[in-house]
């Protein structure tokens, strides 16, 4: 029932999204807007026509187009490193408008306020706003990357060995994991990828966004909300919000095209985007883009020249002699066996002293296309807007090489008869697709009642294959290529806002009806037959799964300009789930401006909440993995659902999920000292309780004459470890930013522009670790361990800083960026004797660009350009932690990768 209603509530949104509406005509302005000091254009200005939402962007030229409601009429100018500027048109001529240049405090921003714009410097919360311009000077090829090296609280890294985890980049807010950032396009929550990190990285048992699907040539700028905003938005904001706005109305189209390579010869890149607006004779924009990227895969395996995993694995046990286990012959062909891996003796070992390994980024192709439209009508009281993106994106990564050792082809399936079989390795292969969808019609009634209704969907899916393997158990017959199953995640939401001002109180109110979908896709029966396919066994019809569930929300806010300089900010949402219940949140923000536009100090105060995903409530397979004895063998992870989980008396009698609920308190001041230079401190405290986890494996406890709870579940399922998700844990973050800009320094004939930031950020688990009571009475007390506490500990940089300097002069422009990565400590499961901590490195980013003409410009770039790379691991004697040998660079506790330095070069061009 409750699912019907949803989708009857779902229906009458969209007749109301797509009532027919008249179009009236408009005015249009043109100018362009320059530097007061230097009489060079500034590409890249808001303008927005004051009391309105209605906007538009200047282009490359500082040219600029919009349409306007009437004349007279005031439109208010805004962009990065310059004052805001209002002015009064009074005319359809062209305009020049001159702007002076001032601070970054100053951009206008959508995010964090429901009421109203505000810029940087009026909000009572800290937030990023980072243009496009700004992302790009990175070079970084994916969203994620390039808010990494701007944004010190944001990280993301690519990660190696790790199945899809590959191929997606857990991405996360403040160290609080991937699942407690809220992503948003053009203010309406984008969906979450298909994928759960179960593999071991930074994020591990946790759901985020796929950063990676929206062009990063449509998008205009993106907006950072570093505070809990679950009031505001819904679940997931609980370490901030990010708004990605997408370009409306720029004057031009422009192309970009570009190849890199690393410094060691491979990687090779080439890419290209195209952007341009199509404006119809009835009025509004349509803007285009599309784009495509290739990658080749990096190797930066190492060459131990031994194996002293299997070493030790094949080790055999005196024992088994006396005990009538092995034969004597039996046992010095093992004890041969396992002295040649040791000392590296073994011939295969000597012909391949990497072991076979390709270590690095990922090979890949990516096609994407954007579009964002919006049509204004009734005198532009009001615009009907479409937006949304499809990308598809087909990924090869590398497994650990089989070695000839190790798994055995007795049936000259991946080696002709004859030849010597030298092993394989298997390749994890991706095909992930993802699109969003957003129409909506904002208009006003009512005496200046705003309204906007819309309607979103967010799909994204990805299919597995694994090739250049087989299983085993199947003989002769077993393929070499496996489809192995897959996952999808889908998303229908409907939203209405309406807001209102009245004199110095801005009101909001607003809903939200969302269903969610979580799909389960069965591999082929040989993917998963027995043992299954090597490197990753097929998902079973026991793990296929459809599940949906459904909630309504409902949010009010209250703005308050008590004074012109003394805000009071209120909201507070209550959610209802179809699976768990209900949650309500609340939140007050409060900033005084400081005399003389000189800054503000700001505070806030809120609670924030995280529903558990689908993924998390219903995920089950079976892989392949690294034991904790350092062996491999088969891991289980069972969803919360299934009664080997749930059940009191056959199961573990583990409890149903519950939503995270949080705390967050913030303040801060912003400065500043001149009108180019501007300063902001925030600090920020966030306790999360009842955090949701994916427990540390779980084994048999070396007692061979009793079978307890967990091992019963073990036997039946014939797996040597198991997984599953709970409720377990609170923790406390606390942490504090800090973002400094010096705009328009006169340098020689040139502007030198400097920016820096810097997040300080400590994670501590809170009490101790819930543990069910089935499981500790079967003597299992700890099922978060030492590697796992570091992972939402440790794994990330708790300090990292960016120092940018940005020149131009003449036709040129050059940028320097400098990226400090802090320490981050892997903990060993059980011996903190084995932990090691990777030193801070910084990482420096040099781009060139040299403008041809107005509608060609050339530039290269050098990321990392003095090839720095993490500290190689330190086992200390412990072969498991660095797989034998397999592994050279931390892969658990990723800093910024391990590629090297990238040298590309790129034309744009401008129409």
């Amino acid at each position: 029932m409750k699912k019907r209603t949803l989708f009857c509530k779902m229906k009458i949104l969209l007749l109301l999204i797509f009532i027919p509406t008249a179009i009236f005509a408009q005015e249009t302005i043109t100018g362009k807007v320059v530097n007061k000091s230097t009489s060079e254009p500034i590409p890249l200005v808001n303008i927005l026509e004051k009391g309105t939402s209605n906007g538009a962007t200047s282009d490359f030229d500082g040219n600029f187009s919009i349409q306007i409601k009437s004349i007279p009429s005031t439109l208010v100018f805004s962009v990065v490193g310059f004052n805001t500027k209002e002015l009064e048109v009074t005319t359809n001529a062209e305009l020049t408008v001159y702007i002076e240049e001032g601070a970054l405090l100053d951009e206008i921003v959508l995010v964090g306020n429901r009421a109203k714009p505000r810029t940087v410097l009026e909000s009572p919360v800290a937030i990023d706003n980072i243009t496009s311009k700004e992302l790009a000077i990175s070079a970084q090829p994916e969203l994620d990357k390039m808010i990494a090296f701007r944004v010190p609280s944001y990280n993301s890294t690519q990660q190696t060995v790790s199945d899809a985890t590959a191929h997606f980049d857990p991405s996360e807010l403040r160290n609080l994991g991937p699942s407690r950032t809220l992503v948003l396009v053009n203010g309406k929550r984008k969906n979450q990828s298909a994928l759960v990190y179960v593999n071991e990285t930074p994020g591990r048992g946790e759901v985020g966004v796929d950063m990676k699907s929206i062009p990063a040539a449509a998008i205009e700028r993106v907006e950072v909300l570093r505070d809990g905003a679950s009031a505001q938005y819904g679940s997931d904001a609980i370490a901030g919000v990010i708004n990605i706005i997408l370009k409306e109305n720029p004057d031009k189209t422009t192309i970009n095209i570009g190849s890199g390579v690393t410094t060691d010869g491979d990687g090779f890149t080439y890419n290209g985007s195209v952007n341009t607006t199509i404006n119809p004779d009835f009025g509004g924009y349509i803007n285009l883009t599309a784009d495509f990227y290739h990658q080749d895969y990096t190797n930066r395996a190492p060459e131990p020249g031994k194996d002293l995993l299997f070493g030790n694995v094949f080790q055999p046990d005196p024992q088994d002699v006396i005990d009538g286990k092995q034969t004597q012959l039996e046992f010095d062909q093992q004890l041969a066996l396992a002295n040649s891996l040791l000392d590296g003796s073994h011939p295969w070992i000597q012909e391949n002293p990497d072991l076979g390994m390709t270590l690095g980024q990922p090979e890949y192709d990516r096609l994407g296309v954007a579009f964002n439209a919006g049509f204004p009508y009734a005198d532009d009281s009001a615009k009907f807007y479409l937006f949304g993106s499809l990308q598809k994106r087909e990924g090869k990564s590398f497994a650990l090489y089989r070695a000839p050792y190790w798994v055995s082809d007795p049936f000259n399936l991946l080696h002709a008869s004859g030849t010597e079989y030298q092993g394989f390795q298997p390749t994890f292969e991706t095909d992930i697709r993802d699109n969003t969808f957003t129409a909506g019609n904002s208009w006003e009634m009512f005496n200046e009642w705003k309204f906007d209704l819309s309607y979103t969907f967010g799909r994204n899916a990805v299919d597995y294959e694994v090739n250049n393997s087989l299983n085993p158990d199947l003989g002769a017959n077993s393929p070499t290529s496996f489809k192995v199953g897959g996952y999808k995640f889908s998303n229908h939401i409907g939203n209405l806002d309406i807001s209102k001002t009245f004199g110095d109180v801005s009101l909001t109110l607003g809903s939200e009806i969302r269903q969610e979908r979580f799909v389960t896709l069965a591999g082929e029966s040989a993917s998963y037959f027995e043992g299954g396919a090597q490197s990753f066994p097929g998902l079973t019809p026991e793990n296929a799964l459809n599940e949906t569930r459904s909630n309504i929300g409902a949010y009010a806010g209250l703005d308050w300009d008590v004074s012109e300089a003394f805000l009071i900010s209120g909201a507070g949402r209550y959610e209802e789930y179809s699976d768990f219940g209900g949650n309500v949140s609340w939140k007050v923000a409060a900033r005084y401006l400081l005399g003389d536009d000189k800054g503000a100090i700001r505070a806030s105060v809120n609670t924030a909440f995280r529903a558990p995903s689908l993924h998390q409530i219903y995920l089950s397979n079976i892989q392949t993995l690294q034991l904790e004895d350092g062996s491999i063998g088969q891991q289980g992870t069972f969803n919360n659902v299934d009664p080997v989980i749930l059940d009191r008396v056959n199961g573990l009698g583990v409890p149903q999920l519950d939503a995270e609920e949080s705390f967050n308190i913030a303040g801060g001041i912003t400065y500043k000292f001149t009108p180019n230079f501007s300063v902001a401190v925030d600090y920020y405290n966030i306790k999360v309780d009842d955090r949701v986890l994916l427990t540390n494996p779980l084994g048999f406890d070396g007692d061979n004459t009793t079978v307890n709870a967990v091992e019963q579940v073990l036997i039946d399922n014939s797996i040597q470890n198991i997984t599953f998700f709970v409720n377990a844990v609170d923790t406390k973050t606390q942490g504090v930013d800090l973002v400094a800009n010096y705009r328009g320094i006169q340098l020689g004939k040139g502007s030198l522009s400097v920016n820096a930031a810097m997040n300080w950020n400590e994670t501590d688990i809170d009490g101790t670790i819930t543990v069910p009571q089935k499981i500790l009475d079967a003597g299992y007390t700890n099922i978060f361990n030492r590697e796992e506490k570091s992972r939402i500990t440790t794994a990330r940089p708790n300090l990292k800083g960016v120092l940018g300097f940005s020149y131009e002069i003449s036709k040129f422009n050059f940028n320097l960026n400098n990226t400090y990565f802090g320490e981050v400590t892997w903990q060993h499961p059980n011996n903190p004797g084995f932990d090691q901590t990777f030193a801070g490195k910084v990482l420096t980013d040099l781009s060139v660009s040299y403008k041809f003409a107005e509608w060609i410009t050339a530039k290269a770039t050098a990321n990392n350009l003095l090839n720095v790379y993490p500290d190689e691991i330190e086992t200390f004697g412990d072969f498991g932690t660095d797989l034998g040998g397999r592994f050279r660079y931390p892969w658990e506790v990723n800093q910024f990768g391990f590629t090297g330095t990238i040298l590309q070069a790129g034309l744009d061009f401008s129409f």
